[in-house]
């Protein structure tokens, strides 16, 4: 391996489910639709929430307008209180590039995150970073990947990914050349597509040391 690409939520970096569920439950708040409506149309925008503006996919939602900006600067709030570390990353990191390996990171997020990352901890720590607000590309499209791969310089082959396996990114990895590695911290997959997964796997993020 000349490369490690890294996802981000639930891998890097743990998701805090409870604030994400607070700030949606505001939004739900001020859509005037019944719950399964909004949960429609939050499903429906995914995509564009993840490669577009968040003011948007919030306005498409039925977000009324004087409430937009509010709501906007709560998801940077958000971010920039939520982009910590996992415990054993910045070690794992460190050491992957004492060894020479290059490091990525690819990352489905709405804009907060890459507007956040300069003055997060995670800043500096990679050659390539790839956010699918700032790019318009989403895993598992192949371009995602092939996009950080040619930013670090390495061919996909050369590549491992590393993540939870959210929006089928391992299989995305695996379709361009690169060799997946599911990370599953708690000890199973979070994602029921996953049960079967036959793949390499780690439980630490340490783990990946002796997979390269």
């Amino acid at each position: 391996m000349k490369a490690v690409i890294f996802d981000l939520w639930d891998t890097l970096v743990e998701w805090p489910v409870a604030e994400a569920e607070v700030l949606k439950n505001g939004l739900a708040k001020l859509v005037t639709v019944d719950p399964g409506e909004f949960e429609r149309r939050w499903h429906e925008g995914y995509r564009a929430s993840q490669t577009g503006p968040l003011a948007d996919s919030y306005r498409l939602l039925g977000v009324p307008a004087e409430h937009i900006d509010a709501h906007v600067a709560a998801r940077h709030a958000f971010a920039r209180k939520s982009l910590r570390l996992r415990e054993g990353a910045r070690d794992t990191l460190t050491e992957l590039r004492d060894r020479g390996l290059k490091l990525g990171l690819i990352t489905v997020c709405s804009e907060e995150v890459p507007a956040a990352w300069p003055e997060s901890e995670l800043s500096g720590l990679f050659d390539a970073e790839t956010f699918s607000s700032e790019t318009g590309l989403i895993k598992p499209d192949s371009e995602i990947y092939l996009t950080t791969a040619r930013a670090l310089g390495v061919d996909p082959v050369d590549a491992m990914f590393v993540g939870d396996g959210a929006n089928d990114e391992l299989d995305g990895a695996a379709r361009v050349g690169m060799t997946p590695v599911l990370f599953v911290p708690r000890g199973e997959p979070q994602w029921s597509g996953l049960v079967d997964w036959s793949g390499l796997r780690i439980a630490a993020l340490d783990e990946v040391l002796r997979l390269v």
